[in-house]
């Protein structure tokens, strides 16, 4: 697998994206600067998470302009896995590769501490180093996670398969207590709490190996 990650200014995770990466698939990823135009050969993706621009406009909205998300944009669409981790899938639905909007969380506070989430899609190549219905630990950094979509859009997404996770207590509001979803086509994940801060007992726990073992053996 040839990963890459896209650096935002104000990316705060992308780092910790690349060594969960490179444990995972024993190579470290290209770090490509959102200024750029052209992604180098890849066969995955990652918009990590973070604060980029500041979120002075719309958490996502400024990076969902970037140069280089016009080919992250096109290879999303001709089948490249993409993963978007907290800011990260706040520019997706930004860009229009994943319905819905991140909004303030419901108390509009900060959250961060480490949740539990159901797994309930193991059939993604994203998620094929769980089971359904296992719970899986990760950690929460945001102010903006309170996932919304119309009903229409929530019984599509519920209907087809594409919820990928769920949290088991709420920390955000989230509608239908999502906490990550895939795209129609299942190449594109949305996933609000970080998977790369939970691969090492130091960090309170390995499910983020899991899910990034899992994901490289899928991709690869």
């Amino acid at each position: 697998m040839k990963p890459a990650v896209i650096v935002f200014p104000a990316s705060n995770c992308d780092r910790d994206i690349a060594v969960a990466l490179e444990q995972a698939t024993g190579k470290p990823p290209a770090m490509v600067w959102h200024g750029d135009t052209t992604l180098p050969e890849t066969d995955f993706i990652v918009l990590p998470g973070g604060f980029s621009y500041g979120d002075y406009l719309r958490s996502g909205a400024m990076a969902a302009k970037s140069p280089i998300m016009r080919d992250v944009i096109e290879k999303a669409k001709a089948g490249t896995p993409v993963l978007g981790v907290c800011n990260g899938f706040q520019i997706l639905c930004e860009a229009g590769l994943l319905p819905g909007a991140l909004l303030r969380n419901a108390e509009l506070n900060f959250v961060c501490r480490t949740v539990t989430l159901k797994v309930e899609n193991s059939q993604s190549m994203f998620t094929s180093g769980f089971e359904k219905g296992q719970y899986v630990d990760f950690p929460v950094a945001h102010h903006d996670g309170n996932y919304f979509a119309d009903d229409e859009t929530l019984n599509r997404l519920e209907g087809d398969g594409r919820v990928a996770f769920r949290y088991l207590d709420n920390p955000n509001g989230s509608a239908r207590d999502i906490a990550g979803i895939l795209n129609d086509a299942g190449n594109v994940l949305g996933l609000m709490p970080h998977p790369e801060r939970m691969i090492s007992p130091l960090l309170g726990g390995l499910d983020g190996t899991a899910f990034f073992k899992g994901l490289a053996g899928a991709a690869a």
